[in-house]
């Protein structure tokens, strides 16, 4: 999954990308950080896959809610110790029955872009995105 994420980042030209893989209670299983990317990108890319799966909905929903409703992702993030980073490059994982196992974070270029990479990496593990 990361690595068909960072090579997705390769073929699509983006800058160098942080990848952290979290399980469905929010651990972290996997984060690789591309030579060129800041070391501050691990907190971004788990904190964008932490939000998706403590939340359950991916970063683009999330950001869609801040925009909405403020109070409420400050209130959240507060509730999270402010390990949330609600926009768009924390993708959800399902497996083959719908359940969510996990997520996605990914950080370095554009949040879409992000968020890009990431459903390749997921299909590519035969696991469904939602982004």
């Amino acid at each position: 999954m990361v690595a068909v994420t960072r090579d997705t980042g390769r073929e699509l030209g983006l800058k160098p990308l942080s990848v952290a893989v979290l399980d469905a209670g929010g651990h972290l299983l996997a984060f690789e950080r591309e030579d060129g990317a800041s070391p501050g990108r691990f907190e971004i890319a788990r904190g964008k896959a932490y939000g998706a799966v403590m939340l359950g909905m991916p970063g683009s929903a999330q950001m869609a809610r801040a925009e909405d409703q403020a109070y409420f992702m400050a209130a959240m993030n507060g509730a999270f110790d402010g390990k949330v980073v609600p926009v768009p490059g924390g993708v959800l994982v399902k497996d083959a029955s719908g359940a969510v196992i996990g997520a996605v974070g990914v950080t370095g270029d554009t949040s879409d872009n992000d968020a890009k990479a990431a459903v390749a990496g997921i299909i590519a593990a035969g696991l469904s995105p939602v982004a």
